[in-house]
Protein backbone atom coordinates (compact mmCIF):
# COMPACT_ATOMS: atom_id res chain seq x y z
CA UNK A 1 0.00 0.00 0.00
CA UNK A 2 1.41 3.39 -1.01
CA UNK A 3 1.96 6.32 1.32
CA UNK A 4 -1.40 8.06 -0.41
CA UNK A 5 -3.64 4.99 0.24
CA UNK A 6 -2.36 4.83 3.63
CA UNK A 7 -3.53 8.75 4.21
CA UNK A 8 -6.92 8.33 2.02
CA UNK A 9 -7.58 5.13 4.00
CA UNK A 10 -7.57 7.51 7.57
CA UNK A 11 -9.40 10.23 6.12
CA UNK A 12 -12.21 8.05 5.16
CA UNK A 13 -12.02 6.01 8.28
CA UNK A 14 -12.51 9.10 10.13
CA UNK A 15 -15.16 10.23 8.12
CA UNK A 16 -16.96 7.39 7.81
CA UNK A 17 -19.66 8.28 10.59
CA UNK A 18 -20.48 11.83 8.78
CA UNK A 19 -23.17 12.23 6.37
CA UNK A 20 -21.88 12.85 2.98
CA UNK A 21 -24.38 15.91 2.96
CA UNK A 22 -22.86 17.71 5.92
CA UNK A 23 -21.66 20.83 5.36
CA UNK A 24 -18.05 21.02 6.89
CA UNK A 25 -17.71 22.61 10.34
CA UNK A 26 -21.67 22.71 10.59
CA UNK A 27 -22.45 19.71 12.83
CA UNK A 28 -23.09 19.13 16.05
CA UNK A 29 -19.68 19.43 17.79
CA UNK A 30 -18.09 21.84 15.26
CA UNK A 31 -15.07 23.72 15.45
CA UNK A 32 -17.05 26.76 15.47
CA UNK A 33 -14.65 29.06 14.22
CA UNK A 34 -15.66 32.92 13.28
CA UNK A 35 -17.12 33.35 9.79
CA UNK A 36 -15.78 37.23 10.24
CA UNK A 37 -13.85 39.13 12.17
CA UNK A 38 -15.38 42.37 13.63
CA UNK A 39 -18.67 43.76 12.46
CA UNK A 40 -18.65 46.17 9.43
CA UNK A 41 -21.47 48.00 6.91
CA UNK A 42 -20.86 47.81 3.08
CA UNK A 43 -19.11 50.81 3.12
CA UNK A 44 -16.33 49.60 5.82
CA UNK A 45 -16.09 46.33 4.00
CA UNK A 46 -15.47 48.08 0.69
CA UNK A 47 -12.31 50.20 2.85
CA UNK A 48 -10.99 47.00 3.71
CA UNK A 49 -10.92 45.66 0.58
CA UNK A 50 -9.58 48.42 -0.87
CA UNK A 51 -6.57 48.88 1.89
CA UNK A 52 -6.05 45.09 1.50
CA UNK A 53 -5.50 45.10 -2.27
CA UNK A 54 -3.26 48.43 -2.08
CA UNK A 55 -1.50 46.27 0.44
CA UNK A 56 -1.02 43.35 -2.20
CA UNK A 57 0.19 46.37 -4.71
CA UNK A 58 -2.70 46.68 -6.76
CA UNK A 59 -3.77 50.31 -8.02
CA UNK A 60 -7.44 50.94 -6.60
CA UNK A 61 -9.27 52.94 -8.37
CA UNK A 62 -12.98 54.20 -6.81
CA UNK A 63 -16.02 55.54 -9.20
CA UNK A 64 -19.52 54.95 -10.05
CA UNK A 65 -21.53 52.79 -12.51
CA UNK A 66 -22.07 56.35 -14.34
CA UNK A 67 -18.81 57.33 -14.39
CA UNK A 68 -17.02 53.59 -15.03
CA UNK A 69 -16.89 54.18 -18.85
CA UNK A 70 -14.66 57.13 -18.96
CA UNK A 71 -12.56 55.91 -15.74
CA UNK A 72 -11.83 52.29 -17.79
CA UNK A 73 -11.01 54.12 -20.77
CA UNK A 74 -8.50 56.81 -18.76
CA UNK A 75 -6.70 53.62 -17.64
CA UNK A 76 -6.43 52.21 -20.87
CA UNK A 77 -5.26 55.38 -22.41
CA UNK A 78 -2.66 56.17 -19.17
CA UNK A 79 -1.17 52.46 -19.86
CA UNK A 80 -0.87 53.41 -23.79
CA UNK A 81 -2.78 50.74 -24.41
CA UNK A 82 -3.60 49.88 -28.10
CA UNK A 83 -5.74 46.73 -27.71
CA UNK A 84 -7.19 45.24 -24.96
CA UNK A 85 -8.44 41.42 -24.26
CA UNK A 86 -12.80 41.61 -24.01
CA UNK A 87 -14.65 38.77 -22.26
CA UNK A 88 -17.42 37.94 -24.78
CA UNK A 89 -20.24 38.66 -21.98
CA UNK A 90 -18.46 41.77 -20.39
CA UNK A 91 -21.43 44.27 -19.84
CA UNK A 92 -21.37 46.61 -23.45
CA UNK A 93 -21.55 49.96 -22.46
CA UNK A 94 -17.95 49.14 -20.05
CA UNK A 95 -15.66 49.94 -22.82
CA UNK A 96 -18.13 52.62 -24.86
CA UNK A 97 -15.55 55.33 -24.34
CA UNK A 98 -12.48 53.63 -25.25
CA UNK A 99 -12.98 54.48 -28.82
CA UNK A 100 -8.96 53.92 -29.68
CA UNK A 101 -8.57 50.66 -28.28
CA UNK A 102 -8.44 47.35 -30.46
CA UNK A 103 -11.25 45.53 -28.44
CA UNK A 104 -10.23 41.76 -29.23
CA UNK A 105 -13.09 39.28 -28.59
CA UNK A 106 -12.01 36.49 -26.20
CA UNK A 107 -12.75 33.34 -28.53
CA UNK A 108 -11.01 29.79 -28.78
CA UNK A 109 -8.93 30.36 -31.37
CA UNK A 110 -7.70 33.18 -29.27
CA UNK A 111 -3.75 31.43 -28.60
CA UNK A 112 -1.69 32.60 -25.62
CA UNK A 113 0.84 33.59 -28.33
CA UNK A 114 -1.76 35.50 -29.80
CA UNK A 115 -2.67 37.16 -25.95
CA UNK A 116 0.79 38.00 -25.59
CA UNK A 117 0.58 40.80 -28.22
CA UNK A 118 -2.13 42.13 -26.54
CA UNK A 119 -2.07 45.36 -24.24
CA UNK A 120 -4.55 44.94 -21.70
CA UNK A 121 -7.74 42.80 -20.49
CA UNK A 122 -10.72 44.23 -18.38
CA UNK A 123 -13.25 41.59 -16.84
CA UNK A 124 -15.49 41.31 -14.22
CA UNK A 125 -15.07 39.54 -11.24
CA UNK A 126 -17.28 36.77 -8.75
CA UNK A 127 -16.50 37.66 -5.92
CA UNK A 128 -13.89 39.89 -3.67
CA UNK A 129 -12.89 39.38 0.16
CA UNK A 130 -12.72 42.27 2.36
CA UNK A 131 -10.63 40.12 4.80
CA UNK A 132 -8.25 39.20 2.42
CA UNK A 133 -7.85 41.73 -0.30
CA UNK A 134 -8.60 38.81 -2.90
CA UNK A 135 -10.55 38.98 -5.90
CA UNK A 136 -12.12 35.68 -7.44
CA UNK A 137 -12.50 35.04 -10.54
CA UNK A 138 -14.92 31.76 -11.88
CA UNK A 139 -14.80 32.31 -15.63
CA UNK A 140 -18.37 33.73 -15.78
CA UNK A 141 -19.38 35.60 -18.83
CA UNK A 142 -17.69 38.97 -17.91
CA UNK A 143 -14.36 37.51 -17.18
CA UNK A 144 -14.08 34.80 -19.62
CA UNK A 145 -11.37 31.82 -19.69
CA UNK A 146 -8.76 31.97 -17.02
CA UNK A 147 -5.83 32.16 -19.79
CA UNK A 148 -6.64 36.12 -20.72
CA UNK A 149 -6.17 37.14 -16.99
CA UNK A 150 -3.02 35.52 -16.58
CA UNK A 151 -0.79 36.11 -20.16
CA UNK A 152 -1.70 39.78 -20.80
CA UNK A 153 0.55 42.01 -18.75
CA UNK A 154 -2.27 44.54 -17.38
CA UNK A 155 -5.16 43.68 -15.85
CA UNK A 156 -8.04 45.74 -14.76
CA UNK A 157 -10.80 44.34 -13.23
CA UNK A 158 -14.32 45.76 -11.98
CA UNK A 159 -15.49 45.01 -8.54
CA UNK A 160 -19.47 45.84 -8.33
CA UNK A 161 -19.99 47.11 -4.11
CA UNK A 162 -21.54 46.08 -2.12
CA UNK A 163 -23.06 42.96 -4.15
CA UNK A 164 -19.35 41.61 -4.83
CA UNK A 165 -17.70 42.75 -2.17
CA UNK A 166 -18.30 39.79 1.01
CA UNK A 167 -16.18 40.30 4.31
CA UNK A 168 -14.41 36.74 4.72
CA UNK A 169 -13.30 33.68 2.67
CA UNK A 170 -16.46 31.52 4.47
CA UNK A 171 -18.42 33.73 2.99
CA UNK A 172 -17.05 33.91 -0.46
CA UNK A 173 -17.15 30.26 -0.51
CA UNK A 174 -20.64 30.46 -0.05
CA UNK A 175 -21.14 31.99 -3.28
CA UNK A 176 -18.81 30.35 -5.39
CA UNK A 177 -19.44 27.13 -7.55
CA UNK A 178 -16.42 24.41 -6.72
CA UNK A 179 -17.07 22.82 -10.18
CA UNK A 180 -15.98 26.02 -11.97
CA UNK A 181 -12.10 27.10 -12.74
CA UNK A 182 -12.00 29.50 -9.96
CA UNK A 183 -8.70 31.64 -9.65
CA UNK A 184 -8.10 33.81 -6.85
CA UNK A 185 -6.01 37.13 -7.38
CA UNK A 186 -4.27 38.68 -4.02
CA UNK A 187 -2.13 41.62 -6.08
CA UNK A 188 -0.40 41.63 -9.08
CA UNK A 189 1.51 38.23 -10.08
CA UNK A 190 4.54 38.32 -8.38
CA UNK A 191 7.50 35.68 -6.89
CA UNK A 192 10.79 36.05 -4.79
CA UNK A 193 14.42 34.25 -4.99
CA UNK A 194 16.19 32.79 -2.37
CA UNK A 195 17.50 36.45 -1.80
CA UNK A 196 13.95 37.85 -1.57
CA UNK A 197 14.02 39.74 -4.46
CA UNK A 198 10.77 40.40 -5.94
CA UNK A 199 9.58 39.96 -9.31
CA UNK A 200 6.70 40.54 -10.67
CA UNK A 201 4.96 39.66 -13.68
CA UNK A 202 6.33 35.55 -13.81
CA UNK A 203 3.02 34.03 -13.44
CA UNK A 204 0.60 36.74 -14.56
CA UNK A 205 -0.13 40.34 -14.99
CA UNK A 206 2.66 42.40 -13.74
CA UNK A 207 -0.10 45.27 -12.87
CA UNK A 208 -3.83 44.92 -11.54
CA UNK A 209 -5.73 47.47 -11.34
CA UNK A 210 -9.04 47.49 -9.84
CA UNK A 211 -12.46 49.59 -10.25
CA UNK A 212 -14.51 49.77 -7.29
CA UNK A 213 -17.51 50.71 -8.36
CA UNK A 214 -19.85 52.27 -5.65
CA UNK A 215 -22.73 53.49 -5.30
Amino acid sequence: MSTREQIMGRIRRALADVPRDEAPGRGPGGPGYLRVHGERDPGQSADLLAENLTDYRAVVHRTTAAELPLRLAALLAARGARSVVVPAGLPGGWLAEAKDVEQVTDTAELTAFALDAVDSVVTGCAVAIAETGTIVLDAGPDQGRRRITLVPDHHVVVVRAPEQVVDSVPQALERLDPLRPLTWISGPSATSDIELDRVEGVHGPRTLEVVLVTP
